[in-house]
């Protein structure tokens, strides 16, 4: 079997996004997907003193009628806004230097596709489970849209299981999948906690918080497991 994962880039994202990393066998990023306003491509928040504060990279022209890979930030004045916001963050928290490490490479990148797509790797390389096999959409040459571009760049890959979030649920046609051989799986996010036991597991909040509280330790706090589409559909209503 070829467990296949693919994603928009994100900004730091949050754990359960690793534990789906953790699971596959082939990454593709989808790079060329068209910026959408809202997500967390651009933005994640932290946790400062038990309350939330987003993250938000700013856009040129707000992101309108890109692709992820066209994005461009707003200036740099950001990087050091959100270093200082992660600084106040993690400064309880033991392993707090290797998080910022992480950062500063990240967010030195020259282009922004290239800095979100490091701000994923970097933290999963730092704990042990980086894919051995990531590709770009932009690259493979795989055209169309919805979930038969999806099967397209399984296929393309020679993906025989295509492992997904709860999103996917809205527009997957999950029969088209089995006729070509490919089963489709979604995430059961594990939401462990970690840190001083006051901390709480939230799909806003950065991997960067696990990292600084674990070290590399963080991945013993991800446990990726998955259900078959029918039982996870089945468990909706």
């Amino acid at each position: 079997m070829t467990r296949v994962v693919i994603s928009q880039p994100m900004y730091f994202p949050w754990p359960g996004f690793f534990e789906q990393m953790m699971l596959a066998d082939v990454y593709i990023w989808l790079d060329d997907a068209q910026f959408s306003k809202g997500s967390f491509t651009n933005r994640i928040q932290v946790n400062i003193n038990g309350r939330r504060k987003w993250m938000t990279i700013p856009l040129e022209g707000k992101g309108n009628r890109m692709s992820i890979a066209e994005l461009r930030p707003a200036g740099d004045a950001w990087i050091a806004s959100h270093r200082e916001m992660l600084r106040q963050s993690l400064s309880r928290f033991p392993a707090r230097a290797a998080a910022l490490e992480i950062f500063d490479r990240a967010t030195s990148e020259t282009s922004l596709v290239d800095c979100l797509i490091q701000s994923a790797t970097l933290p999963a390389s730092y704990i042990g489970i980086a894919p051995g096999s990531v590709r770009r959409s932009s690259e493979i040459g795989v055209t169309g849209a919805s979930w038969q571009r999806v099967l397209d760049l399984v296929k393309a890959v020679g993906g025989t299981a295509y492992i997904t979030g709860h999103g996917a649920a809205a527009y997957m046609d999950h029969e088209a999948f089995e006729r070509e051989g490919v089963t489709v799986e979604y995430m059961d996010y594990s939401k462990t906690p970690w840190g001083n036991g006051n901390d709480f597991v939230s799909p806003y909040v950065t991997i960067l918080d696990l990292v600084a509280a674990e070290g590399k330790a963080a991945r013993d706090r991800l446990h990726p497991r998955t259900v078959g589409w029918r039982q996870f559909l089945d468990a909706r209503g």
